[in-house]
């Protein structure tokens, strides 16, 4: 007896949950109707990633280390389904490879950048790095996994919490990650991921008045009127490389904080 094949429902990436577009809309990528997220839907994973935000910053370096590398692990398992999303084994693995790097930075990042300052006086002064907030990333077109992966994990591995626009053209190994996130041990909220048409989501991102950061590694034209747009709340604007690892990109999302402490105190 033949049977019917169950054809997979695209939705977006929210808050730990897969909810449709609040606007009911889709369009056609790679051969699936994949959501097209709207306005309302930005705003609703900006709140979740606010929301999250402060537990995720509060946990020890060590521990989103772990998480990330969970990422990872998760991702090994699945790495012959993500090879058909992309351009091959190869981007698979180095996505693999790029989140297990970053996973080993977490908890160094702050003996790099931060220091024990000489100052004239009773008193210890010390740079510490913390991090930036949410962030808002526009995914590189191409690659559209490791593009993601690139941008993604120097972001929170520094204890930010993220709204990124996916691969418009190629969402799929986005669709697909955000599975991965959801049964990793990343909490509900940290990342969210929205599919749709750049042109109309990347705006409201960029204008959006509770987003602290800003990475255009996969904007284009539109880089002067985002750069305007997140001019209104001061954001910091990160022009990351679309495929790229680095340590400095983890300092790309990090605020460095100046404390002072009487000695003998």
């Amino acid at each position: 007896m033949s049977r019917l094949p169950v054809r997979k429902t695209y939705k977006l990436y929210i808050g730990g949950e897969f909810p449709r577009s609040e606007s009911g809309r889709t369009y056609e990528a790679q051969g699936a109707n994949v959501a097209r997220g709207s306005r309302k839907d930005v705003r609703d994973a900006v709140r979740a990633a606010r929301g999250a935000f402060p537990k995720w910053a509060a946990m020890t370096a060590y521990n989103r280390g772990q998480v990330v590398y969970r990422i990872a692990e998760m991702l090994e398992a699945r790495r012959t389904e993500f090879a058909e999303l992309c351009s091959g084994p190869q981007e698979v693995e180095r996505s693999i490879d790029r989140l297990v790097w970053y996973a080993g930075w977490a908890d160094k990042i702050a003996q790099v950048l931060g220091s024990s300052n000489p100052v004239a006086g009773p008193y210890f002064n010390f740079t510490v790095p913390e991090p930036t907030g949410v962030v808002g990333i526009l995914a590189p077109e191409e690659p559209a996994l490791a593009g993601l992966v690139s941008r993604l994990a120097p972001a929170i591995v520094g204890g930010n919490a993220v709204v990124a626009v996916t691969s418009e053209s190629s969402p799929l190994a986005a669709v697909e990650l955000a599975e991965v996130l959801a049964t990793s041990d990343v909490p509900g909220g940290v990342v969210n991921l929205i599919t749709g048409r750049r042109e109309e989501l990347a705006p409201v991102l960029a204008g959006h008045m509770d987003v602290n950061a800003l990475d255009l590694a996969g904007a284009d034209g539109e880089v002067a009127e985002l750069e305007r747009l997140a001019a209104d709340n001061v954001k910091r604007v990160v022009r990351g490389a679309p495929d790229e690892q680095s340590p400095w990109e983890v300092a790309s999302f990090l605020e460095l904080k100046t404390v002072w402490h009487p000695i003998g105190v």
